[in-house]
């Protein structure tokens, strides 16, 4: 099956050697990899397995040694800092029915290249998962050869090349349903030693982070049991069901630096690794027990790479092919040990093995440290149910009679606080599930904002792919709004609209109060829709469209509509503008911080925004 894009065709695979396959997976393993393809003229897996001339011949049985000898990066934190906040980007991976997978010429942008990739393998699994094998192997054809324009003088991408390779061949290794496993003793205990490092450590949780120590402590009891239970089943030692202390403090948002997120600090390439997924809607990431089976499979293979489990912890944070070449320097091929090579690991890693047994050492005897631990937090009771619609979980904690937020806890893999348009598994507190489809079957639809557009004129010399790096979009996105099916045929002056992240709904012209709730008439600006009007001012789109007459959803710019809220009469609205603060705001209304507060549902720790409509009491 041909392309356009430069991807070599492949030949009949009726004439595919099963050994052949297996070279595919090693090349991509193998350190060096591309020196190696570029010396026998590989350009990529087509070439490799639809080559008439055979590859050197690789028995399955040389597999698990070559695989189990090979790093596989993880990349490496720059500092501690985490951030209980998820950023609102990605967008949902979208597929129809006999649709060809499309993606976005070679960029400059590095980064860029590695977005794709992950993008063509997951185009790979979908189209593996219908039984399409020549456009799943035509997908990682594709992200093959991202992977070899994604330059090799950059070592913050080493990680993301290093994840790419292990994810494209074990792909193609599962396509062909091979099975690679080795016996490990994972059960091998966790030797804690008490030095100056360590020591250290427990200085530091014992001053500056011993309140971040004794939060942690305590929330560690909503996931440590269930952590504890699948350490158990997976003949993992118990031990590192602390490791999350040191990871995230036990938070399932957990956001570092380096993009790492969740209770287990995954970054997405490593995610993808272990099976968890990540669309528009959910990022399995922040998933407890789904995010813990993903840490089980990763320190399980640097368990089996390295053998020792001080090192296996070294390479979850640092990355395996750190480590790895670390140990390579040592003149003494026998000094492979952690402490031996402690002091040449990066700061944060030699940091991070030490916190974890300061952490074993003073949950073991507490009082010994000067720790009087709180009692942990119980985990929660919690049933399934089947929602199958886009739902607020907001709405469902009032509909079921929960305090606000307690769905988000339970689901914190829901990224937008909302749920899928699909069958998915909820989890709510026990004895809910009785009362859930009728409390559900009572609320309104809702409907998930639409994207909005900007129209760019297309320009001499332009690509898809450079529109959509200055627009920070992707090419996919842009050819799904506009209905292209090939991203090498735009013209001179052609008109595309270019997704972009939503404007925001501008402050009402003038108010009017009185009555049971507050009335204004609203301008219709550009950007506007029925749906973000009635979600801004807290009614429904009905009752806009009965309110005004309006037949249809079409609006004009210009158009006066009369908006009936649920506002308290005597209040008023106030629209946030730039540099803002709540306590600025109250201060300008000559009312308390706490008042404004409460009328908007906000919290002090709550964030507003340019354009945000906020009620103002009377």
């Amino acid at each position: 099956m041909g392309r356009d894009n430069g991807v070599i065709s492949r030949q009949s695979w009726g004439s595919v050697s099963f050994a052949s396959s297996f070279a595919l997976a090693l090349a991509l393993f193998l350190p060096g990899c591309a020196a190696q393809r570029n010396a026998s003229g590989l350009q990529s897996p087509a070439d490799i397995v639809g080559s008439a001339n055979e590859p050197a011949p690789v028995t399955p049985a040389d597999v698990p040694d070559l695989i189990a000898s090979t790093p596989h990066d993880r990349g490496e934190k720059l500092d501690g800092t985490r951030f209980d906040v998820y950023p609102a980007d990605g967008g949902a991976l979208e597929y129809t029915e006999g649709q060809t997978a499309e993606f976005p010429d070679a960029v400059d942008d590095p980064t860029v290249l590695v977005t794709d990739a992950l993008e063509a393998c997951e185009f790979a699994r979908m189209f593996w998962e219908r039984g399409d094998i020549d456009e799943a192997l035509d997908s990682l054809d594709h992200a093959y050869s991202l992977l070899l324009d994604i330059p090799d003088d950059d070592p913050e991408l080493d990680q993301g090349k290093q994840d790419l390779r292990h994810l494209i061949s074990r792909q193609v290794v599962e396509i062909y349903r091979s099975r690679l496993t080795s016996a490990v003793d994972l059960g091998s205990s966790i030797p804690v030693e008490l030095n100056t490092h360590v020591e250290r450590e427990i200085r530091s949780f014992q001053r500056g982070e011993r309140s971040f120590f004794m939060e942690s402590y305590r929330r560690s009891g909503l996931y440590r049991p269930m952590i504890v239970r699948m350490m158990r089943d997976a003949g993992l030692p118990e031990e590192l069901s602390w490791l999350p202390l040191v990871e995230s403090g036990f938070k399932t948002r957990a956001l570092s630096r380096a993009r790492a997120l969740g209770m287990w600090q995954f970054i997405s390439s490593t995610g993808y690794r272990y099976g968890l997924s990540r669309s528009h809607w959910i990022d399995e990431r922040m998933d407890p027990e789904k995010s813990t089976q993903g840490a089980i499979g990763y320190l399980t293979e640097l368990h089996r790479m390295f053998g020792d489990w001080m090192l296996a912890l070294a390479g979850y944070n640092c990355g395996e092919n750190r480590v790895m070449s670390v140990i390579r320097r040592q003149q003494e091929d026998y000094l492979d040990h952690f402490w031996d090579v402690f002091e040449q690991l990066p700061r944060e890693t030699a940091r991070y093995v030490p916190r974890f047994l300061a952490t074993l050492l003073i949950v073991r005897d507490p009082e010994k440290y000067g720790f009087d631990l709180p009692q942990p937090l119980p985990p929660a009771n919690h049933e399934t149910v089947s929602a199958d619609r886009y739902v607020r979980l907001d709405d469902l904690d009032r509909a079921l009679g929960l305090d606000r937020g307690t769905l988000a806890r339970l689901n914190p893999e829901l990224r937008r606080g909302v749920t899928p348009d699909k069958t998915y598994e909820l989890n709510v507190p026990a004895g809910s599930a009785p009362t859930f489809q009728a409390k559900l079957a009572e609320l309104p639809a809702y409907v998930p904002p639409k994207d909005s557009f900007v129209v760019h004129r297309v320009r001499r010399g332009e690509t898809l792919s450079s529109i959509a790096r200055r627009n920070r979009t992707s090419v996919n996105a842009i050819m799904s709004a506009n209905n292209l099916r090939s991203r090498n045929r735009i013209y001179v002056g052609q008109r595309l609209k270019i997704p972009s992240r939503g404007g925001v709904v501008r402050a009402p012209t003038s108010i009017v109060t009185g009555g049971q709730a507050a009335a204004f008439t609203h301008r219709v600006r550009r950007g506007d829709s029925l749906w973000k009007l009635a979600s801004r001012y807290g009614t429904t789109v009905d009752r806009i469209k009965r309110d005004n007459g309006l037949r249809g959803d079409q609006l004009s710019i210009g158009q006066k509509l009369l908006v009936n809220t649920g506002i308290p009469a005597g209040s008023q609205t106030y629209a946030v503008r730039r540099g803002d603060t709540v306590s600025k705001i109250a201060r300008a209304h000559r009312i308390s911080i706490n008042r404004v507060l409460r009328a908007n549902g906000l919290s002090s720790s709550s964030k507003i925004y340019p354009g945000q409509v906020l009620v103002i009491p009377n």
